[in-house]
């Protein structure tokens, strides 16, 4: 899979977000840690995710764009 981040440098290195995943964030002291940690960010996130849909009843609906 493939998600699009939010990479922002600041004075103690980078913070990085998933628009796409709201609450999943990380950082880390170089650009390249920022990405492998917001890496297993999301991985984390989806498990949880996954966990709590097993406890719902579920939907699809369609949206018109």
């Amino acid at each position: 899979m493939k998600y699009n981040v939010a990479l922002k440098k600041s004075e103690e290195g980078y913070s990085v977000s998933v628009p796409g995943l709201p609450g999943c964030w990380s950082q880390g002291g170089t650009e390249e840690e920022a990405l492998s940690n917001i890496g297993e960010a999301i991985l984390e996130y989806l498990e949880v995710a996954q966990e709590l849909a097993e406890k719902a009843e579920l939907r699809e609906i369609e949206v018109a764009v």
